[in-house]
């Protein structure tokens, strides 16, 4: 088929490469040119394992090119996808402005009948909304179907490739065939297609990333009643994942969930509720929860100063930037909220992430001069008081600790993802605090630091 997809965001890129690597004829699109002209270079703009060589294979062997021209795209095209963004505003609510205006400037590119998918993340009604605003400038019969996308960052190309399932949302015959043909390549019996109404489809991706991030903050909070009671959260993720009903995934205590979806979708569904009269208590304290999380390590690092003139001055290594591994992606990342706080405090913070700092120099500069980046985990560690991890990346997962006690200049570590064992660590003679995990003596930290001077 020939496609044409507009917007070359982190959806818009990974779907268009990976239909062009199943025999499509497919055109990437987007107003900026900057972008179009680093993708032609063979630079790709996000950091996601695999899509490098799938572009470069898919502009080889020519179903691949990048354009910032809409009409002639999809002029010439049998599927559209719309794959622009739709942030949240003030009140939690997805913006759907950019995906009408692409609307309208498809209806007009049109020069045949086709099919018009909206990849977006958006609120329920929005396909209405869309359809209306493709009608008011099309000439040729069009379907709009709606397509939620459900990619991991980290792992975006399997989950298109192979993925639990593909959503579409369809009024007619027509469109499901032609979606169906189109997916035919990535769906087996045990990865089906599921077609439904176009608002069944909408909101089946809200509900999906809800129970996820709730499953999260439930988890959150059950740390730290274990904290409380002397319990390990890790002990019972294990007793509790092992219910089939329940499972592992996404039953990891830590500093919160970040990224691109779960925190804008908790809040477009608070907000859809709102909208329709429906109070949705449980989503707005999963968010509540998170946002809290994520101060959490802040926390941590001042309470265990408090005795010892407090954070002011002291210098802490961070590991961890990206909202995740695998991924440059620092929206919302807990990084971000760790270094606002202990920068507030007065720390000067030295941090360490392998793929995502040239990204954290763009968003945040050097903190007002408190951040500097440095050449490796190891270098972060250098004089550092306390060393905090943020993001569970493999290459943090078995240091040298022997390295890593020389170079601190206090053998204290706040690990955010509990990567590590504690028991083992304090053998070894670190101050260790994970999340809901139990502390041999809460005032452990304070009075070994104090004893070191």
């Amino acid at each position: 088929m020939r496609i044409a997809v507009i917007g070359t965001g982190y959806v818009g890129l990974v779907a268009g490469t990976c239909l062009a690597d199943s025999g499509n004829d497919v055109t990437c699109v987007d107003v900026d040119e900057a972008k179009i002209a680093q993708l032609r270079a063979g630079d790709v703009p996000i950091y996601e394992p695999g899509l490098q060589e799938l572009i470069e294979r898919g502009v080889r062997e020519q179903r691949l090119s990048f354009s910032s021209q809409l009409e002639p795209a999809v002029g010439r095209a049998d599927v559209v996808f719309i794959a622009v963004g739709t942030p949240g505003n003030g009140s939690g609510e997805a913006d759907i402005s950019a995906v009408l205006a692409v609307g309208r400037e498809v209806g007009r590119a049109l020069r045949g009948p086709c099919v018009i998918v909206c990849k977006s993340t958006v609120p329920v009604g929005t396909n209405h909304r869309l359809r209306e605003a493709i009608g008011s400038a099309a000439r040729h019969p069009f379907d709009v179907v709606s397509n939620p996308e459900f990619l991991r960052e980290g792992c975006a190309i399997l989950d298109f490739t192979r993925p639990d399932r593909v959503v579409i949302g369809a009024d007619s015959q027509r469109a499901r065939d032609m979606m169906g043909q189109l997916y035919a390549p990535f769906t087996e019996p045990e990865r089906p297609l599921f077609f439904m109404d176009p608002r069944s489809a909408e909101i089946s991706k809200y509900a999906a990333n809800a129970m996820l991030a709730t499953r999260i903050s439930f988890m959150n909070e059950m740390a730290a009643l274990c904290e409380k009671v002397g319990a390990d959260i890790e002990e019972v993720r294990r007793a509790v994942g092992a219910d089939r009903r329940i499972g592992l995934s996404f039953l990891q205590a830590g500093a919160g969930y970040g990224g691109s979806c779960f925190p804008k979708d908790v809040k477009a569904l608070v907000a859809m509720g709102r909208a329709h009269g429906v109070p949705f208590a449980l989503a707005q304290t999963v968010e509540d929860v998170n946002e809290r999380q994520k101060r959490l390590l802040v926390t941590r690092v001042s309470e265990h100063f408090a005795g010892l003139g407090g954070v002011a001055g002291r210098r802490i290594a961070l590991w961890g930037l990206a909202f995740k591994p695998q991924t440059d992606d620092l929206r919302e990342a807990p990084s971000l909220a760790v270094i606002d706080g202990l920068a507030r405090l007065g720390a000067d913070i030295a941090a360490y992430d392998p793929v995502a700092m040239p990204a954290a120099r763009r968003l945040i500069g050097d903190a007002g001069g408190r951040l500097r980046y440095a050449q490796s985990g190891y270098d972060a560690l250098d004089g550092a008081d306390a060393l905090v991890v943020v993001t569970d990346w493999n290459e943090f997962r078995q240091p040298d600790w022997g390295r890593v006690a020389a170079l601190l200049k206090h053998k204290v570590l706040l690990d955010g993802r509990n990567l590590y064992d504690g028991k083992a660590l304090r053998a070894l003679g670190f101050t260790y605090s994970g999340i809901g995990r139990p502390l041999a003596d809460p005032g452990a930290l304070g009075r070994a630091m104090e004893a070191k001077g």
